[in-house]
């Protein structure tokens, strides 16, 4: 008997490889974020086959935004196709959200507001996890903007492929994204977004296309043609190799990062010292100005190498400047105590 199309397999592949890595407890649910997009139907379509055979439960949340007109529309036909696609009976529900304005523009603003939808639908269902179909491509130009930026190691590690959501014990899980360390050995480069498209096609799936994909009022959709611009530049490849230099990125970025939650441990909250500071290496030090800055309200998609290394020359070069102005209405300035950051008051 003939085995599934390669695409729909390799898809299920990468689901059942961040099931195995990440261990979720037997029986508990997997929910899958569907936009109906063809990332998420994908997804959709994997986990509702790997996850019964698995042991687990899958289920679905659809986030409607209600930023164009018949969004509610596209919800509903989005959770019609993921209650055909997961096993009978598996929770499926569409929230609908209101995107208010603010500092972090629409994108950052819906992104908030729909993680914080996931969060509460997973712990009133009492899911482990969230998945969410972020592809290879989508790493790739999330490293490409933190090099447009300026960021340092953290931004250019792009995003892991699992993480605890919301500050609680669930994961946010991005199976697409592949990884380094699958336990199925070999480097593993994910799955494209032409792949997703290939899946959907083979399983007769009707995804949805995002009008603001073609909108270049957004960074990400400016970052999707500028990597396409590049790899007809410099060859095929180039969307790989960036998102595995993430990948490489992250074990640095990981072992600095501890290294400042030793330092903010032992220092405490700002103001710190100035000699506590000095005392740190650079690159310890840039990312506890990070951490403080983003629990004071700056976003880390504004938050640059060069708002850091402003911060760090009041240590290192200080004059009487100051107070800094962060992304967020964060401040950051030199007193008799030392270096302090804060948000609005």
């Amino acid at each position: 008997m003939p085995g599934p199309p390669a695409a729909v397999a390799a898809a299920r592949l990468a689901v059942r490889r961040w099931l195995e890595d990440t261990g979720p407890a037997p029986d508990s649910l997997v929910l899958v974020a569907c936009s109906g997009g063809a990332d998420s139907l994908a997804l959709a379509a994997a986990t509702g086959f790997v996850a019964p055979r698995a042991g687990l439960r899958a289920g679905a949340i659809v986030v409607d935004h209600g930023l164009q007109d018949g969004s509610a529309a596209v919800a509903a036909r989005a959770a019609e196709q993921c209650r055909e696609l997961l096993p009978t009976g598996s929770p499926v529900e569409v929230q609908r959200v209101h995107v208010p304005a603010g500092p972090a523009g629409p994108e950052g603003q819906a992104r908030a507001e729909r993680y914080a939808v996931l969060v509460d639908a997973a712990q009133r269902l009492g899911a482990s996890a969230v998945l969410t179909g972020h592809t290879r491509d989508d790493q790739a130009e999330q490293v490409l903007l933190g090099l447009a930026r300026g960021s340092g190691a953290r931004a250019l590690a792009g995003m892991p492929a699992s993480r605890s959501f919301g500050g609680t014990r669930i994961l946010l899980g991005r199976p697409f994204l592949g990884g380094r360390r699958s336990r199925r050995a070999g480097p593993d480069g994910g799955i494209t977004r032409e792949h997703t498209e290939r899946v959907c096609a083979e399983l007769g799936l009707d995804p949805w296309s995002d009008p603001h994909n073609e909108v270049d009022d957004y960074a990400r959709v400016r970052a999707r043609r500028a990597l396409q611009l590049l790899e007809d530049e410099l060859g095929p490849g180039l969307a790989t190799n960036l998102a595995r230099s993430a990948d490489l990125l992250r074990d640095d970025a990981d072992a600095l990062d501890a290294a400042a939650q030793e330092a903010y441990r032992s220092l405490g909250a700002p103001p710190w010292p100035v000699a506590g500071l000095a005392a740190l290496e650079p690159a310890v030090r840039t990312r506890l100005y990070r951490r403080c800055a983003r629990e004071a309200g700056s976003s880390g998609t504004d938050l640059t190498s060069e708002h850091l290394l402003a911060v760090d020359a009041l240590v290192t070069d200080w004059h009487g400047q100051g107070p800094l102005h962060l992304p967020g209405g964060v401040r950051a300035g030199r007193g008799e105590d030392g270096v302090w950051l804060r948000g609005r008051t």
